[in-house]
C-alpha cells in the first residue's frame, strides 16, 4: 500500500515538475524580446556590436545615455499624444456607455437597425476612410475656425489666447475627434453586452419609484459600469496611443507630431542607434503599461462580467 502510494506521489510530482518546466520555457520565450530590448537600451553602441543582443552589457558598456537621448526626442511627442488620446478615450467610452444604455434599457423604434449600424462600424478599417476623412477635415478647417472665434472674442480676457493656442494644435484636435468617433461603435457593443447582464428587477424597481431614464443611468447604471469602463478605457487608450496611420494623415506640423511619429524618427538615416531606439520603444510603451496597472483589477472584473 505504501509502495503504491509512494509511486503515485512520485508520478504527481513528476507531472507537476513537467508542467512547471513547460510554463517556465513559455515565459522565457515570450519575455525574451523584452529582455533583449532592455539589455540593448542600457548598452553603449560599442557594447551592442561586441555582445549578443540578449546578453547583459559588460561593466564598461553600461550607460543610460540612450534613455536620455530618447526621452529628449520623444518628450514633446508624449505630451502631444496625451493631449488627444486621453480626451478621445474618455469621450468614446462615455458616449458608448450612453448609447448602449439607450439600446438595452429603453424601447424605441428602429433600435435593431441602429444597433446593426454600430456593429458594422466596428469592422470599418482605417484605410477605407482616409480619403473622406481628409476631405472632411479640409472642409472644416479647424485652425481657421478657432482663429476666427479668437478674433470674435478678442474683447474677453484670456479667451483669445486659449483659442489661438487650440488653433496651433488643430491637428491634435482632429485626431482626438476622429479617434473618439471611431471608438464609439466598439465601446457601444462592449457596454451593451455588459448592460444585458444587469439585474432587470433593480432597474424596474427604480422605474416604479418614478425615476427617469436619465436618473436611472446616472444613479444606478453608471456606478455599476466601472469594470466595463476599465475595459473600454484600456482598450481605447491602447489603440489610440499606438495609432500611426491617422497621425501621419492628419498631422502636418512636426511640432504636433504624436509619440508614434516621433518614435519612427529615431531610426537614423546613416547610423542605426539601436540602443536609443529600444529605449524610445520602452518610453513610448510606458503610458499604456501604467494604464494597465491602474485599471487592471477593474479590467479583470469587466472581462469576467462582474459588477
Amino acid at each position: 500500500m505504501s509502495s503504491s502510494s509512494s509511486s503515485w506521489s512520485e508520478s504527481v510530482n513528476l507531472r507537476r515538475v513537467s508542467v512547471y518546466g513547460v510554463l517556465v520555457v513559455m515565459v522565457m520565450f515570450y519575455l525574451a524580446p523584452l529582455e533583449t530590448g532592455l539589455m540593448t537600451a542600457f548598452k553603449t553602441q560599442n557594447a551592442f556590436f561586441s555582445t549578443t543582443p540578449f546578453a547583459p552589457p559588460p561593466a564598461d558598456g553600461v550607460t543610460v545615455q540612450p534613455w536620455a537621448a530618447a526621452l529628449d526626442r520623444l518628450g514633446p511627442g508624449v505630451v502631444n499624444s496625451l493631449l488627444f488620446a486621453v480626451p478621445a478615450t474618455m469621450l468614446s467610452a462615455l458616449f458608448g456607455s450612453m448609447a448602449a444604455y439607450g439600446m438595452t434599457n429603453l424601447n424605441w423604434k428602429y433600435q435593431v437597425g441602429v444597433l446593426s449600424l454600430f456593429v458594422a462600424g466596428v469592422f470599418i478599417p482605417y484605410q477605407s476612410v482616409l480619403v473622406p476623412l481628409t476631405r472632411f477635415w479640409s472642409m472644416v478647417d479647424v485652425a481657421s475656425l478657432l482663429a476666427s472665434i479668437a478674433g470674435l472674442l478678442s474683447f474677453v480676457p484670456l479667451v483669445p489666447g486659449l483659442f489661438s493656442a487650440a488653433a496651433d494644435r488643430a491637428g491634435l484636435i482632429e485626431l482626438g475627434v476622429t479617434h473618439a468617433a471611431y471608438g464609439i461603435p466598439i465601446c457601444t457593443v462592449l457596454f451593451r453586452g455588459y448592460y444585458l447582464s444587469l439585474d432587470d428587477e433593480m432597474l424596474e424597481a427604480a422605474r416604479l419609484d418614478g425615476a427617469s431614464p436619465a436618473r436611472i443611468y446616472r444613479k444606478i447604471v453608471l456606478p455599476l459600469s466601472k469594470p466595463m469602463f476599465a475595459v473600454t478605457l484600456i482598450y481605447q487608450f491602447t489603440n489610440i496611443w499606438n495609432d500611426l496611420l491617422f497621425a501621419l494623415v492628419l498631422v502636418s506640423d512636426p511640432s504636433n507630431a504624436p509619440v508614434t511619429i516621433a518614435l519612427n524618427t529615431l531610426k537614423g538615416s546613416m547610423v542605426q542607434q539601436y540602443n536609443v531606439q529600444m529605449a524610445g520603444a520602452f518610453i513610448a510603451a510606458l503610458p499604456t503599461l501604467v494604464i494597465y496597472v491602474l485599471f487592471g483589477e477593474q479590467f479583470a472584473k469587466g472581462v469576467a462580467g462582474e459588477t
